[in-house]
Formats: structure tokens, sequence, C-alpha cells
């Protein structure tokens, strides 16, 4: 066949294949130009993407159905290709009839949560206590309200509701946050040893923060097994495991090893064999600080708690108020006596008396409150120049502010299973009497500003009994110098050399 002749074969097949070519284009051209136009469109306006256009036309055997389940289950799931949710509809400025201009105002997100639970413990066999933190303005300026709910797991029972008793310990000290213990009394005991429960709480805000609207926020805050039943009751019935227990505030920054050192020997001798320590950890335990309590938690001592996540929440000074309130319902029924104060504040009693001696002698109160004497936290004796980096910071700082007529804080111990909740300086909420009488009797010296010192404290040495610093006047006193000697043999005694080199 001649060139010629298969040249016009060739044209003649297109030509007769023309319409159909067309047509492919035309088509092609159009498919292209939409999923062009697709790109500039709001995804909130389409239920498909240009992707998932492009997948049709290149799989088109795939089936339509699976694709729409594939758009449904990512609807549930966020992802970077879920389209975002419709905005709410937002309320226009509008003129009345009257001739008045009516403002709209239009509410997004929200500023802080209703309730944010750390954790609730039984205080009896028809009792609990909720521990947690709420909206700060919405208890200050609204009426929020709270019901308790006990749901047994027998479900031949009805669920038991009463009205929660709100206390906010903190005495207005919280932030954005303020702390709140919910007491949840039951008219008759809830739970048993062969069925567990439930404790339900219903958190309503009245309206606060929106009038127009009242919502209730339904959490559980407890769930009890028949077993955890049976374990509370054992705890419940039985005398105490300790006799003195201490309960710490959060300890954060950037602690001296040193200083915690010495705090926990001098009061591990002071409270004896039968004492407990619990650590709040919110930033403050770092690897330095660890090395020192770990001999003493291996000992059975110390418990070393991580809070940390509470820093989320914008509270008072860490949230303490917060955190001796769960430490004193998660340990209530275990201490005779529950001692509140700072690690940088030390306890002392007499050398004529012991510390079982003055709590028998005040265990007619649930509470008692314990006198400051604060001390200087840079004035030391001349005669320890040279030599003062060997002594413990309370064996030389010996100077004690003799102020008078100011008031100072006090710190406080209570006999736990009278107490609904605690705060920092002392208790407001007890069964029970309180005194403040103890001078002579007990009393705690506290170093401010040394426990986050890591230089040697002794930046000024004086060769004499009374001097007056700053305006402030000092004396000396060493009765903590004196018995320094006494608990450093007794921390060698009880843990060995393990912290003979522990930095400052």
């Amino acid at each position: 066949m001649s060139k010629d002749k298969e040249r016009r074969m060739f044209v003649g097949v297109v030509w007769n294949c023309a319409a159909e070519l067309k047509l492919l284009l035309t088509v092609l051209l159009f498919l292209c130009s939409l999923i062009t136009l697709l790109h500039f469109i709001p995804s909130r306006l389409i239920t498909f993407s240009p992707i998932d256009l492009g997948s049709c036309i290149s799989t088109p055997a795939a089936p339509l159905h699976f694709v729409s389940h594939l758009n449904a289950t990512n609807s549930s799931t966020p992802s970077a290709t879920t389209p975002p949710p419709e905005p709410p509809s937002l309320e226009k400025d509008r003129l009345l009839q009257n001739g008045v201009v009516k403002r709209a105002f239009n509410p997004f997100g929200s500023a802080a949560y209703n309730f944010i639970l750390m954790s609730a413990y039984r205080g009896g066999y028809n009792t609990f206590a909720v521990m947690g933190l709420g909206s700060k303005p919405l208890h200050v300026y609204g009426k929020p309200s709270y019901r308790c709910e006990w749901v047994s797991s027998d479900k031949q029972k009805n669920p038991i509701s009463v009205v929660g008793h709100k206390i906010l310990p903190d005495w207005g000290y919280g932030r954005v946050y303020t702390v709140l213990v919910i007491n949840c009394t039951f008219p008759v005991p809830v739970g048993n040893g062969e069925t567990g429960g439930k404790l339900l709480v219903h958190a309503t805000t009245n309206g606060g923060g929106d009038t127009n609207f009242n919502t209730t926020d339904t959490f559980e805050a407890l769930s009890e097994t028949g077993q955890d039943f049976v374990n509370f009751t054992s705890v419940y019935e039985a005398p105490p495991k300790y006799d003195f227990f201490y309960c710490g505030s959060s300890l954060y920054g950037n602690l001296s090893p040193q200083r915690v050192r010495e705090w926990l020997a001098f009061h591990v001798r002071l409270f004896g064999e039968k004492s407990h320590f619990v650590i709040h950890d919110a930033g403050g335990v770092h690897e330095g600080v660890m090395e020192v309590l770990k001999p003493w938690m291996d000992k059975g001592y110390v418990t070393l708690q991580d809070i940390r996540d509470q820093e989320r929440f914008d509270g008072y000074y860490h949230n303490q108020f917060l955190i001796v309130n769960d430490c004193l319902h998660r340990y209530k029924f275990q201490a005779k006596w529950m001692f509140f104060f700072d690690v940088d504040e030390y306890i002392f009693v007499p050398k004529k008396s012991t510390i079982k001696s003055v709590v028998k002698s005040l265990s007619d109160f649930t509470q008692f409150t314990i006198e400051q004497m604060p001390m200087s936290n840079k004035l030391c004796l001349e005669e320890d120049r040279g030599k003062s980096y060997r002594k413990w910071g309370f064996e030389k700082l010996v100077y004690k502010d003799v102020k008078t007529g100011i008031r100072r804080d006090r710190k406080y111990a209570v006999q736990p299973r009278n107490v609904i909740a605690n705060g920092v300086h002392m208790s407001q909420n007890t069964v029970g009497k309180t005194t403040h009488k103890t001078e002579g009797r007990i009393k705690y010296f506290h170093y401010h500003g040394t426990i986050a010192e890591h230089r040697e404290p002794c930046r000024q040495l004086v060769n004499t009994t009374a001097i007056t610093v700053d305006g402030i006047p000092y004396n000396v006193d060493t009765t903590m110098r004196d018995v320094a000697a006494t608990v450093k043999r007794f921390e060698l005694k009880m843990i060995g050399t393990t912290l003979q080199r522990t930095r400052q």
C-alpha cells in the first residue's frame, strides 16, 4: 500500500471519529475546570474534596457507598482533612419599631471549666468528700449548686440523691480557679461489701456566666467495688496506723537538696517511727532533691506524689489549698494527728517534753495552732567564719527576729477524723474545739527564703548577741543549733553515709 493511500485512510478514520473525540475532549476539559474551581470554594459548602473527585476519575470502579462511609467516619474523628464545624449563627444589631437600636452580644468559647475533679473519698458509711477546682468568678458572683447521687450496682436499688454542701477553703485567695470541697452526706448508709456503686455529682451553674442558660455538668466522682468497701471498712474501724502524719504543700522552684535533707532528718527524728510524710511535687523535686528523698522513701517514711498537672489550672500558689485538702481526706483514717507546715519551717518542743506528750496534753482539742519564731536567712556568728559551710542551715542561722506588735502566721495540727476541710494556716471547718494557747509547749522556727538558696546562707557574720538590720531587731537564739549534732547522728544511724555529699 502506497504512503499516499495510507495517509488518506488515516484522515478518513479520524474524520469518522471526530464527533466522539470532540465529546471526549469536551468532557475532560469540563472535569479539569470543575476540579480547579473546587479549590476556591469554602470546604464547609461541599461534602467532598477535589482529591475525592480526582480519585473517582482515576478509579471509576470504586463503589460510591465506600466514599460516603469514609466521610461519615472522618466526621467523628478530627484530622487534617476534616472540614471545620459550622460557625454559630451571629445575632446582629436590629432597629426596633420604636426607633431603638437593639445591640447584639455573641459569646464564643469558655473562659473556665465548671468543675475540675481531683479526687473523692469516703468519709464514713454515708458520707463522701469531693475535691476539685471551680471557676472563681462563678462562685464569687454566681450561685452554682451541687447535687450528689449514689447509684448502686444492684439494679434493684433506686439511686439516692442529696444536696451537696460546698466549702471554699481558700479564703478568697483563688485566681481563675478557686478550691472546692463538696460534702455529700446521705440519710442512710450507701454501698456494701457485696455490691459496688458510684457517686455522681451534678454541678449546676444556675445562670452564672450566662443567665439565658442553666447548665448542669454531671461527672462520676467515685466508683467503688464491693472489695473497695471492705478495704475502707478495715481502715475505718481499725486504730490509726500512724501517730503523726505530715501533709506537705506544693513544692516548686529550684529547691536546695541540702535544706530538704536537713528538714527531713530533723522531723523524722522528732515524729518518730510511727510517722509518715507526703511530699507533693509541683515542679520542685529535681534530681538532686530526689536523691535526698529516696533513702527515706525506701525506709517507708516518705510518699512522693507528682501533682505537676495541676499547673494547667490557674489557682492560688500552685493550688496548695486543693493539695492539702486531698491529703487530709486521702489519709484521714490512717493518722491520729496531722501536721500542716512548710519545708522551711521546723517544729520544736522543749527538752523536757516530747511531741507525744504535747499532743496528749492537747487531746481535748480537734485543732491547735503553733507559734512562729522567724529567723534571719543571712546572719551568722563570727565564730563560724571559715567553717560555716560544714554546718547545717538551722545550725548556723541563729538570729531570731524579735520585733513586737505585729501579727505572724501560725501553722497547725488536727485530729483528722473531726475535720471536714482545711486551709494552709488553720482549718475553719472542724467538729470540736480549737486552741491557740500553745506558747511554751510547741513552736516552729521559720527560715524564710532559704529553701531555694543554693549558695552559702551566711552572708553577714557578727560577734554580738543583739543586732538591728534594716530596721529589724535580732537576738541570738541557739535552740536549733543545740540539737544539730543529735540530728546528724540520727541521720547517720538511719540511712548511713548516703547523703554526706549532698549539694547546697
